[in-house]
C-alpha cells in the first residue's frame, strides 16, 4: 500500500534534476554501447537470462495511439523501481490472480527513445501524484496516488494507469528490483562517493543499498533521500565510463550480469527487440540523455488524510504532447527554467 507519511517541504530543485533512476536497464544499454557491436552473440546470450512476465492485453479503443515521430519510430518504455516484496518474482505473484500490496512501485518514469535515436528522456512522475487509476483491463477506478497503482492491480494496471494519465503509448515495461544498487556497485569492485561531513568514501554494495535506502533520521526525510540516490548515481555512472571499467572484460561481463539479473520485463520485450534498440543507441553518450519531472502542481491531503502531489495538468499535457510529438527539446526551450520554481517551505497547501 502506499506510503501516507507526509513529507517535508522540499527544496528548491530543477526540472534537469537527477533522479532515482532505475539504473539496471539504463546501464543495460550504456554496456551495450561499451561492449560495441561485436559483443553482439554475447549479449544475446546474456539477455536472455532476464526474467519476463506476462501483460495483459487491453482493449485498442483504451489505449493511446503509438510513439510518433518524423520516421514514426520513436520509442516509449515505462520503467518501475520496486522493493523486493515477499521474494516472489512477478509472473509467480501473477500466478493465480494478483497479490496486492505484495511490490510498491517507489520510482515511476518513462524512457523516451527519439525516431533518430540521437536523444533518449527520462521523464519522473513523482510517486505520490494523486491521479486516476486504471486496472489490468484499463477500466477507470478510484482516484490514488500513482504508485498505488501496481501495488492493487498489478503490472497491467500500472502500465494503463501511466498511459491514460500521460496520453503515451508504452511500448513495453521494465521493472528493476532497489537490491540492484548492491549487486552492480559490487560487479564494480565498488564505488567511491562523496558523502556530506565524511568527505570521498569508497562503498561496497551492502553500504551503497544503505546510502540510497536510508530515509528516516534524515533532516529532509525522503528528499534527502533521493539526493543521496543522485550524488550515488553519478558516481556510479561515472566509474561505469571510466576507461579501466570498458575496458577490463572481467568487471565488464559481472557488472552486465549483475544488471541482467535485478531486471524484469514483459514477455513481448524480446531478447532481439532489446539488442536491436541497445545496438541502436551505441553512440548515445551521458550528454545526449535528460532527466527531467513531470511538472509540479502543489501538495494536498485526501478526505483521509493522506499527503499526496498535484500535477501541474495544464503544462504536464504540453510535455505529453511534446512527447508524443519526439519534440521534447522544444518543450524544455519553453518550460526549462520556468519548470525550477517549485514550491518553497510553507508553499504546502
Amino acid at each position: 500500500m502506499p506510503d501516507d507519511t507526509a513529507p517535508p517541504p522540499p527544496k528548491r530543485r530543477g526540472v534537469l534534476r537527477r533522479h532515482p533512476v532505475l539504473v539496471a536497464l539504463v546501464m543495460l544499454l550504456v554496456l551495450v554501447v561499451g561492449g560495441g557491436v561485436g559483443a553482439s552473440m554475447y549479449l544475446t546470450s546474456t539477455l536472455d537470462g532476464i526474467d519476463r512476465f506476462e501483460l495483459f492485453t487491453l482493449p485498442e479503443n483504451r489505449r493511446p495511439q503509438p510513439a510518433g515521430g518524423s520516421s514514426g519510430d520513436a520509442v516509449n518504455i515505462l520503467l518501475a523501481g520496486v522493493d523486493k516484496g515477499d521474494g516472489r518474482s512477478i509472473a509467480e505473484i501473477q500466478d493465480g490472480g494478483w497479490d496486492a500490496g505484495v511490490l510498491r512501485t517507489d520510482t515511476i518514469m518513462v524512457l523516451h527513445v527519439t525516431a533518430d535515436r540521437e536523444r533518449a528522456y527520462l521523464i519522473s512522475v513523482p510517486r505520490d501524484s494523486y491521479v486516476r487509476l486504471y486496472d489490468a483491463s484499463g477500466r477507470p477506478q478510484g482516484m490514488d496516488k500513482i504508485n498505488a497503482a501496481f501495488s492493487l492491480f498489478g503490472p497491467t494496471a500500472y502500465l494503463s494507469t501511466v498511459e491514460n494519465l500521460t496520453g503515451l503509448r508504452m511500448d513495453h515495461l521494465a521493472v528493476v528490483d532497489w537490491a540492484g544498487f548492491e549487486d552492480i556497485t559490487d560487479a564494480l569492485g565498488g564505488v567511491e562517493v562523496s558523502v556530506a561531513g565524511g568527505g570521498a568514501q569508497q562503498l561496497d554494495g551492502d553500504e551503497a543499498l544503505t546510502y540510497v535506502r536510508t530515509r528516516y533520521g534524515l533532516p529532509g526525510g525522503d528528499f534527502d533521500r533521493i539526493d543521496r540516490q543522485q550524488n550515488f548515481l553519478r558516481s556510479m555512472l561515472g566509474t561505469v565510463f571510466s576507461g579501466d571499467t570498458l575496458a577490463n572484460p572481467f568487471t565488464l561481463n559481472s557488472t552486465l550480469r549483475a544488471v541482467v539479473g535485478n531486471l524484469t520485463v514483459d514477455v513481448a520485450f524480446d531478447t532481439d527487440e532489446m539488442r536491436e534498440l541497445a545496438l541502436s543507441l551505441r553512440s548515445l553518450r551521458t550528454g545526449d540523455v535528460t532527466f527531467l519531472t513531470a511538472p509540479f502542481g502543489d501538495f494536498g491531503t485526501t478526505a483521509a488524510g493522506a499527503s499526496i502531489v498535484r500535477l501541474d495538468e495544464a503544462q504536464a499535457d504540453t510535455l505529453w504532447e511534446a512527447t508524443a510529438n519526439d519534440e521534447i527539446a522544444g518543450y524544455l526551450n519553453e518550460y526549462g527554467a520556468e519548470s525550477e520554481q517549485l514550491p518553497q517551505p510553507g508553499q504546502v497547501n
